[in-house]
């Protein structure tokens, strides 16, 4: 079971405990993901992803959903671009609460995310909670007038798409706006300048993401290995 010393360690970090297996895991958080969509409500989806495997099909992570109706996804569904990144570096903290998502219809959401780890470390499962925060934004757009402007970014973090081809468009895209400049228009510099961002968020963990990447930059499979290859050493 998971270890009763699960704690606040500081800031946002926290130790939720260890637990050995993702059915353990599901067992434990059932009623918990049941009681927090029935007291936030339908706008609130809560999910369960199994990273149990080393490796993990990224196309089919969900193990459990509360509530699915708010971003339409399911049982089987695939994981998001941060569960990308949490592969891609297992050691970091990666504990989220409070950040921006956003679902496949452009509707922002409100999240948080906790990640298990066996007695080992390896992250096996990730509860995350995300509020559909659409009907606050109509109320705030009524009264608009009356609320002090703010500078904080609301860029979202995360998106939540039914299948994981629509997470790494939205992860192309987002590397593309960051360079700036179409693609027709892009040089070596930027190409690779796409490349690391999407190296950095954990893109390449999808099956055939070099393939894709390649084909919409306009390069070879072989360049664009070359490229990335070349981008790790510089950063090792």
């Amino acid at each position: 079971m998971a270890s009763q010393s699960a704690r606040a360690t500081g800031g946002d970090a926290v130790d939720p405990g260890t637990v050995e297996t993702i059915e353990e895991l599901q067992a434990l958080l059932a009623p918990v993901m049941r009681a927090i969509a029935t007291a936030v409500g339908p706008h609130c989806e809560v999910v369960l992803h199994d990273l149990s495997s080393r490796h993990v099909d990224l196309r089919h992570t969900i193990r459990a959903i509360e509530n699915p109706q708010v971003t339409g996804r399911s049982v089987g569904g695939p994981s998001t671009n941060l569960g990308l990144q949490v592969l891609r570096d297992e050691a970091a903290e990666h504990n989220a609460f409070g950040y921006r998502g956003q679902t496949e219809d452009g509707r922002q959401l409100h999240c948080s995310s906790v990640y298990y780890r066996n007695a080992a470390g390896h992250i096996i499962g990730a509860l995350c909670v995300n509020v559909d925060i659409t009907p606050l934004q109509h109320v705030q757009a009524l009264i608009g007038s009356l609320l002090p402007a703010t500078g904080a970014d609301t860029r979202a973090k995360e998106t939540h798409a039914p299948d994981i081809a629509t997470v790494f468009d939205a992860l192309f895209e987002s590397a593309v706006d960051a360079v700036g400049k179409p693609v027709s228009m892009m040089d070596r510099a930027d190409r690779m300048d796409v490349l690391a961002t999407l190296d950095q968020q954990g893109a390449f963990e999808i099956r055939r993401s070099v393939e894709l990447v390649s084909r919409r930059l306009g390069i070879s499979k072989v360049t664009a290995y070359a490229y990335l290859d070349e981008l790790r050493k510089a950063a090792s």
